[in-house]
Formats: structure tokens, sequence, C-alpha cells
């Protein structure tokens, strides 16, 4: 309940900033419930009018049938005005959470990201969010006029008759009762609901995602199993949370219900008494209107206990939500961190230690000193580190341990945008955005000309497919390159990298998709663009490393070996194994 309190204030803490909006909805809310609760007593007095053999007063009906009508229309503008203010407000604060989320996930460390499902992340700020809305605003739309209503009948029914009021204020504790009693069951359900159902959005996201490698696998019916049982969990949270929430209502009306029968037997004595001169009863017309309020007044419990259950559910979206924003960001560039324009291309690492898991050693001592211009290789088998090497470079995780020097200063002491903007990267895994060929291309420069977009391509040799595609450079694709092949989605990667020329590069198995034939061309093409600047490729071919100035033998996360290919060979150690492993297999024996 502590939690469920703490996101209710961080949810006022939003909608406070519509003000505005709120102080206007609550005035037409006002405006609704007092002319809908004046129109009963107009009827009562019409009723009055007509009560008795040859006592019918037409005049007096017309007048009160007149009246009816204004304030019937002052409280459909009222709650028009009050339900465009709900709405306003409702999808304003969920815009806002929502550009709230994205901008977490923006400096959220990586950490966090490769730590979550994709499916979830996006369930979080998709779904839970409109589940959020829908509670949000059927709680402004009903919650705000169903408690003025009360209010509002029972200023009006002790107006008429305080006695026949008493009663209906001692049975109304009921209705809270019951409603306090089933919204707290329906809170854990909804909550499990909702966290079940970000567990199947990552899985379809998964399997949808994969969806080649599923079908290559036979992994079909795996598949579906594991949708099964978290379906099946979803159903059985879902089908509870209904029920339980189902409940409210029944059990408020029958209270209700009680209510209403006191106000009609009290009230029909009342009258008998009052019409035979026994006591000052009250009229017929009064006991009309009576019942009416009586019925107004215990309608709302049952449009509360509907809100209740709905906000159950919303605050249960919204405390994920929140959970999703309030997570730590990454560390802050520290305040005087410098913007660097220039680097020279120098980087040194000086005793880094790093580990993903705190107690599973990943990088210990790592040192490495990188002159300006050199081409540095990092080869060894897989998990020893070389991608890991290449996050530390680009700060994506922070050294647990010693420092990372470029062009003379620690990266910490450098702006994280200052530090990625000197460095340029093609990954073997392709990342294009929604959108033009042309727009994915100059992501790094995108002020460049048309002439340096067309050299970029041809350097990268995929000016030839884009030009036979429909509409050029201007080819809209989908997400992560829509239809086209790995290998065309790696070249554009390369041609974003041609034409930003970056003072620094770093090269992750850039042209592992790419055919032997083309691969040769774009190395030649690399080479041109490594001239002069400082160089990291990340490699499992050797071949496409031979050429490098340094060679970086990496094993559990230490240098085991270094220097150039000639070298290397000549030592006859692991790299010796590694190199003919893959050329000359009968050599290693």
């Amino acid at each position: 309940m502590k939690k469920n309190k703490s996101t209710f204030v961080k949810l006022l803490k939003r909608i406070k900033k519509h003000s505005f909006f709120i102080i206007l909805s609550l005035i037409m809310a006002a405006v609704t419930v007092a002319t809908t609760l004046y129109v009963p007593i107009l009827v009562g007095r019409g009723i009055d009018c007509i009560i008795g053999v040859d006592n019918v007063d037409f005049a007096k009906i017309v007048n009160i049938l007149i009246r009816i009508g204004i304030f019937v229309g002052i409280t459909a503008l009222s709650q028009w005005l009050m339900n465009i203010c709900n709405n306003r407000i409702t999808y304003e604060v969920t815009r806002d959470i929502r550009n709230e989320a994205i901008e977490k996930i923006q400096v959220l460390p990586l950490k966090y990201i490769d730590g979550h499902s994709y499916g979830e992340i996006v369930s979080r700020v998709i779904a839970d969010v409109d589940q959020f809305a829908d509670g949000l605003l059927m709680g402004f739309t009903q919650f705000f006029t169903g408690v003025m209503t009360i209010l509002g009948t029972l200023i009006f029914m002790i107006t008429i008759n305080a006695k026949i009021t008493l009663a209906v204020v001692v049975i109304t504790p009921l209705s809270f009762l019951v409603a306090s009693f089933i919204a707290k069951k329906t809170f854990s359900m909804f909550k499990l609901q909702s966290e079940t159902r970000g567990e199947q959005t990552a899985l379809i996201d998964e399997m949808i995602g994969g969806q080649k490698v599923v079908k290559a696998y036979g992994y079909e019916d795996e598949a579906v199993r594991k949708f099964d049982e978290i379906n099946e969990r979803l159903q059985k949270y879902s089908l509870k949370a209904i029920f339980f929430s189902s409940i409210t209502n029944p059990s408020t009306r029958f209270v209700n219900s009680l209510v209403y029968a006191s106000v009609a037997i009290v009230g029909a004595f009342s009258a008998i008494n009052g019409i035979n001169g026994v006591s000052a009863g009250i009229t017929v017309g009064q006991l009309s209107s009576f019942l009416s309020y009586a019925n107004q007044y215990t309608k709302p419990f049952n449009e509360i206990s509907g809100v209740v259950t709905e906000l159950q559910n919303a605050i249960a979206c919204a405390a994920r939500i929140f959970e999703l924003i309030e997570e730590d960001p990454e560390i802050p560039d520290a305040k005087d961190a410098k913007v660097i324009d220039e680097v020279d291309g120098t980087v040194e690492l000086n005793d880094v230690c790093f580990s993903y898991v705190p107690d599973k050693k990943l990088i210990e001592n790592f040192n490495l000193h990188v002159k300006k211009g050199q081409r540095i290789a990092i080869v060894g088998p897989t998990g020893c580190g070389k991608t890991t090497v290449i996050n530390l470079l680009m700060r994506f995780y922070d050294v647990n341990s010693g420092s990372i020097d470029v062009s003379g200063t620690d990266i910490r002491q450098m702006t994280r945008k200052s530090l990625r903007q000197g460095f340029g990267m093609v990954l073997q895994e392709t990342w294009l955005k929604s959108g033009t060929i042309r727009e994915n291309i100059v992501m790094g420069k995108p002020d460049a000309t048309e002439e340096e977009i067309i050299a970029a391509a041809k350097a990268a040799h995929s000016y030839g497919f884009i030009k036979r595609m429909s509409n050029g450079f201007d080819t809209v694709i989908g997400e992560d390159g829509g239809s086209l092949s790995q290998g065309q989605k790696q070249l554009l990667c390369i041609t974003r990298i041609m034409l930003a020329k970056p003072p620094m590069l770093i090269l992750d198995e850039a042209t592992s998709s790419i055919d032997t034939r083309t691969e040769i061309k774009i190395q030649n093409a690399f080479a041109k663009l490594m001239e002069g600047r400082t160089s990291f490729i990340v490699a499992h071919r050797l071949s496409t490393i031979q050429s490098a100035d340094v060679i970086l033998v990496m094993k559990d996360g230490h240098i085991i070996e270094q220097g150039n290919h000639e070298e290397l060979l000549a030592k006859n150690g692991f790299y010796h194994k590694l190199y003919y492993s893959q050329f000359d297999t009968a050599a290693q024996n």
C-alpha cells in the first residue's frame, strides 16, 4: 500500500502542472451537478401542481417545463466542457510521461538495456501508459462528479427533510467498507496482470524478431508452449482481477438499494401522515424529488467503485512506468567535463579492470598505448573481451578501476558527446532507422553535400545497388533496413562512416556479411580512410588484419601477445595457432 500511495503522489505532482484545466473541470463539474440536482426539485413542484381532482395548474407546469429545459441545456454544455478539460489533462499527462520515459531510455546505462528485454520496456512505454490513461480519464470524468453529486444530493435532501436524510447517511458507510475491502484484493491482481503482459510482449517481440532462426531450428512448438504458459498465467491473473473488480459494483448496488428502500418506506409514511394531518410530513412531489435524489445519491457509489477498480489498474501500470522513469541514469558528465573538438588520435589504457558481473572477472590490469595513426587489431577467442574493450573506449560502460585517456585526457573528464564524435563505428550488428537511405547515410554528417554522399557511396561500393532502387538515395526503407540484404545493410553502415570521416575508427567485424570480392575492395577503401587515423579493428578473419601496425592477442581479458603479423607468426605462439587454424590446419600438427 505504501508503494501505491507513493505512485499516487508522483501522479498528483504531474497533474498539478495542468491546474488551470483542473480548476475549470471542477467548476464545470459543480455546475453539472448543481443543475442536474435542481431538476428533480422542479419535477417535484410540477407533480404537486397536478395532485387532486380539478386541481391542475397548467400555467405553472408550462413555466416549470421551460425552466427544466434551460437547466438541462446548461447541464449538457457544462458536461461537454468538463469532458474536454478532462481529456486534455489526461492526454497531456500521458504525453509528458511518455516523453519522460523516452528521455530516460536515452540516458539509461547500457547495462539496464542489456538486462531487460526490449519487449518488456516497450510494454511499459506503450501498453502500460495506455492502461494508465484509461483509468485516469475515468477518474477525472466520474470521480469528481460522483463526489460532488453525493455532497450536492445530501444538501438538497436536508433542505427537504433532515430525518429521512439521516437514514440515508447511516447506511452509506457500508458501501465504502465493501468497496475498500474489494479494492485491496484487486490491486495485487492488476499488478501481476500488468507484469505478465510485459513478459508476453517481450516473448512476442523476441520470437517475431528471430522468426527465421525459430523456423530454421524447428523451435515453433517450444515457442508456442512458452507463449501458452505465459498466456495461461495472464488469463489466471486477468480473471481474478476482473472477478474481484466485477463484484464491487453489485455489492455496492445492494447497499445502495437498501438506501433507496429506506428512503421509500420512511418517505411514504411521512407523506401519508402529512396528507392525514397527523404530522408535518412531506408532499407527494417532495417524496418524488427525494426518491430521485436517493437514486442519484447512490448512483455515484456504483460509479466510484468502478472508478476505484480502474484506478487500481491505472496505478499498477503507473508504478511500472515510474520504475523505468526513476531508474538511475548513467553517470552524468563531470561538471568540469571538457569538450574536445579535435582529438590527436593517441589512446592509452592504464591498468584497466572491468567486469559486467562483480563476482565474475573479465578484464584485469589491461594496458595499451596507441600512437596517432596506428592501426590496432584485436583478436582472440570468443568471450575474451574484444568487444568489451570497444565498449569501454566509447564509454558505453565505465571502467571499474584504472583509466582510459584519449588525447591525454581521461575520458571520464570529457563529455560523452565529444568523445563519441571522435570515433566512427561500424559494427557486425547493423542498425538502420526507418526513413530514406540518404537520412541513414548522413547521420554522422547532416550537412553533407550531394557530391560528398555520392563519393562516400562509391568508396563503400554501395552506390551501384542504391542507384538501382526505385528512388535512389531517397528510397524509403523500413525498420532495420526493411527488405535489404544483410550485406547491403552493412554497406550502408560503411557508407555512413566513409562520409563522416571521424578522426578515429572502430571496425568490429565490419565486413562480416559482405562477399569476398566486395570485401577486398572495401578493405582497400578502408586502408585509404585509415591513413593518418587511429583505428581499432576487431576481427575473427585474420586475413583482414595482416596489415595492422599492432595486433593484440587477447585471452581471458588479458593481452597475451603483441606485435605485427610477421612478429607474431615468428613467435610460434597463440596467434600462430589461431592463424593457421584458419588457413592451414595441417600446420598446427
